[in-house]
């Protein structure tokens, strides 16, 4: 049976829709529009959850008076910016929809594509994602993608998927479960490839964006990067112990080299010194890979870091709003 066929409880919207933003004062309106647009095409009962980044312009009050005009638009204020991985992760949590989409604010993430997400859902996918088959970018940082891309493909414990943001569609079930995990700095579209929920994927081209300008450069995006590689690659704190195993097999060598000189007269001093050296290296890794290991079991063990902290939330009857 589809999805569609089943009604949906009383006061729990079919589909949920989440949008982080950040300083997005000229999009807040026209990204909510365009949501409820396609929204209302598919006969869909809604809500578009905003969860604010504590944003320096107006985002906040426009946001406060689509709220006012419609009460299945909501909103979450965090009372600081807590980055890209903790914010959304966190507003997607705080939804009741059956099905769940996480967007942009900015039309990066063309909301078109909204109707083939949800038809695709209500059909039994528990997992659709849009994924960028092309994007303008400089030559810079489409190589260092590529390269991030590979390394993550060496060292990730499970595969991520090139281009997918986390724009989609989420079932219920796939968003409960990840709830559960308690992570402190979710790296969501890396979550749900290791949850194994089946995932279905849409290419799309990136769109320009509608307004404003963009709030990443290259130091939010490393910083992004290098927490989704932490969050994703536990096997990553596991190199130093393929380090120790490249020094043994060098000492090994150097061993050949010192028996070699020993036997012919030659002088074996340098032998010794780099064989020293190697060995020493050896140990040191092997030191910092059982670091790695009991870093590694702690974090398993003590995962219990609040997402955020809200300052305000707004028409969501769950709890009593300021």
């Amino acid at each position: 049976m589809t999805r569609a066929a089943a009604a949906p409880k009383r006061g729990i919207p079919e589909v949920s829709v989440v949008i982080p933003c950040f300083n997005e004062e000229e999009n807040a309106a026209a990204i909510a529009g365009a949501v409820a647009a396609e929204l209302a095409a598919l006969n869909a009962d809604y809500e578009i959850i905003f969860i604010d980044n504590a944003s320096t312009d107006a985002t906040v009050e426009r946001i406060m008076a689509l709220c006012a005009d419609d009460p299945r638009i909501k909103l979450i204020a965090n009372n600081r910016n807590y980055g890209q991985m903790r914010s959304p992760t966190h507003g997607i949590y705080q939804t009741s929809g059956r099905g769940v989409i996480a967007m942009c604010a900015d039309f990066q993430d063309p909301p078109a594509l909204i109707g083939r997400f949800v038809t695709r859902w209500r059909e039994g996918a528990a997992i659709v994602l849009g994924v960028r088959a092309s994007e303008k970018t400089s030559v810079g940082l489409g190589v260092a993608r590529k390269l991030a891309y590979g390394f993550l493909g060496q060292f990730a414990d499970y595969q991520v998927i090139p281009g997918a943001t986390g724009f989609g569609i989420y079932d219920r079930r796939v968003v409960d479960t990840l709830a559960q995990w308690n992570e402190p700095e979710p790296f969501f579209r890396g979550m749900l490839v290791e949850s194994g929920f089946p995932i279905e994927i849409i290419p799309y081209d990136r769109p320009l964006r509608a307004a404003g300008r963009s709030k990443n450069n290259f130091a939010t995006l490393f910083s992004f990067a290098l927490s989704g590689l932490a969050s994703s690659s536990r096997n990553l704190l596991r190199l130093p112990f393929h380090a120790a195993a490249v020094m043994l097999g060098l000492a090994g060598l150097t061993l050949l080299g010192l028996l070699w000189a020993t036997f012919t007269g030659e002088v074996v001093g340098l032998w010794l010194i780099a064989l020293l050296i190697e060995l020493c290296a050896f140990a040191t890794f092997i030191f910092l890979g059982l670091m790695g290991e009991q870093i590694r079991l702690i974090a398993e063990r003590g995962r219990n870091t609040p997402l955020v902290v809200e300052k305000a939330r707004v028409n969501f009857q769950d709890r009593s709003d300021p």
